[in-house]
């Protein structure tokens, strides 16, 4: 085994015993990123003198992130260096200061390889520029495409997304690795490009679930808490009867439910719940994103309208657009909804449900036709699960459990109640335990 294909648990281990120092690790994933990035294009940045620089001097930390490479999206601001947001508009950029997120890892002695790719200003689920770990004529997911891919090829240990709809999760779950969003709030969002003030979260994408708790230790400045064991005896699983297995890949609803079935055998009791309010989700998302996206980017949009991408440029000129009152009225049912899941969390300690209703569609593919003879664009079969725990600020954990006939991943998700990260942590390890080892997405 290579180091580049070490989980963050299991590098630490190797350098806590001596057999791997930090500037093997870098030097290893380094050479992986040069192998892998022509075909996957992650990183809008690699920083290769600075991180072998920061591997030289991670013996003077201490802690499971010494000396860890890791990929930053490129939405987080690291001081002296660019923060482009992937976006034209960004050009000549250069951070003042670290973001909150980013000092805690330095801090911790993490590595910074570079900064990774996303959808232009957050404000996609796609990812154009960068293509899927495991097929690389399939779209990477987004908007934190970049990061995710990176860890599914071993071109980094573990790295940061952030996700407003869906964007930590989605690129996740279509890359095969974990992904976390926490409960709005936990993780400071100072020094991060927002998209939406009232839905952003930031979080790890790692390739297990114990390396997401010990990149979450960080992020939060507190331990998430012990992941040992298996016996999940007593534990109320909510199976969603509604929205969540609407239009969904035959697939991906057999995955998530065999793995559903699993952690009932670890000792789990599934529960059927009724998903609250699923009617207005999509309105109540998008009636709080468009128009802060919009107030966020007002400056730039009337000076430089054509520094953006035209799919960027139409939503914030439409969110321009939106009266006052709609966005009062999303803010109302945004309290609603998570007075109403609050009520239904009460029934259960973690829901699951697919990530995604769909893997990850070719790049050149259009719109998605369901059996009922609906149909709706990737971006929109993508938020659609999504969606509800950036609405309510529910943590939310992406899961690998298996692939499609096409060798695609497919994720699960398990939701909890505010500040349950640990028990979610718990959960999806417990369900790792009984799995393979994951192998990395094979990368010519």
């Amino acid at each position: 085994m290579q180091p580049y294909e070490l989980t963050v648990a299991a590098a630490a281990a190797e350098m806590r015993a001596g057999r791997l120092s930090p500037v093997e690790l870098v030097d290893s994933v380094l050479g992986r990123i040069e192998q892998v990035e022509p075909r996957l294009q992650a990183y809008v940045s690699v920083l290769a003198d600075r991180a072998r620089q920061e591997a030289r001097a991670a013996d003077r930390f201490q802690g499971p992130l010494r000396g860890i490479p890791m990929g930053l999206k490129d939405l987080i601001d690291v001081a002296g260096t660019a923060t482009t947001a992937s976006s034209r508009a960004r050009a000549g950029h250069r951070a003042d200061a670290d973001s909150t997120v980013a000092a805690r890892l330095a801090a911790a002695g993490a590595v910074l390889l570079g900064k990774t790719h996303t959808h232009e200003f957050a404000y996609g689920l796609i990812t154009p520029q960068t293509n899927n770990a495991w097929d690389q004529e399939r779209i990477a997911g987004g908007s934190s495409g970049g990061s995710a891919v990176a860890v599914a090829a071993g071109a980094a240990t573990f790295a940061l997304g952030t996700d407003t709809g869906g964007s930590i999760r989605v690129p996740a779950a279509l890359n095969g690795v974990v992904g976390l969003k926490p409960t709005y709030g936990l993780v400071p969002r100072r020094g991060v490009t927002s998209l939406s003030w009232s839905l952003d979260h930031v979080g790890p994408i790692t390739r297990t679930v114990e390396d997401a708790a010990l990149v979450l230790a960080t992020l939060a400045g507190r331990d998430p808490g012990e992941l040992a064991g298996t016996d999940l005896t007593g534990l109320r699983v909510g199976v969603p009867r509604n929205h969540y297995f609407d239009r969904v890949a035959p697939e991906v609803e057999a995955a998530v439910r065999q793995a559903i079935d699993r952690l009932a055998s670890l000792g789990a009791r599934p529960v059927e719940v009724e998903i609250p309010m699923t009617r207005y989700i999509q309105a109540t998302h998008w009636g709080l994103m468009v128009p802060e996206a919009a107030a966020y980017h007002e400056q730039t949009l009337r000076t430089a309208p054509d520094a953006y991408g035209p799919d960027v440029r139409i939503l914030l000129e439409a969110g321009a657009l939106m009266p006052a009152a709609d966005y009062l009225r999303a803010q109302r049912a945004q309290t609603l909804m998570r007075q109403e899941w609050a009520r239904m969390m009460e029934e259960v300690d973690v829901i699951a449900a697919p990530t995604v209703p769909v893997t990850a569609v070719r790049a050149d593919a259009g719109s998605i036709t369901w059996p009922d003879g609906t149909s709706e664009t990737a971006s929109d079969a993508y938020v659609r699960l999504s969606a509800p725990a950036n609405v309510t600020g529910a943590p939310s954990l992406s899961v690998p459990v298996g692939r499609d006939g096409a060798g695609m991943p497919i994720g699960m998700q398990l939701l909890g109640k505010p500040f349950a990260e640990a028990l979610l942590l718990r959960v999806g390890h417990a369900y790792e335990q009984t799995e393979p080892a994951r192998e990395l997405a094979p990368v010519a």
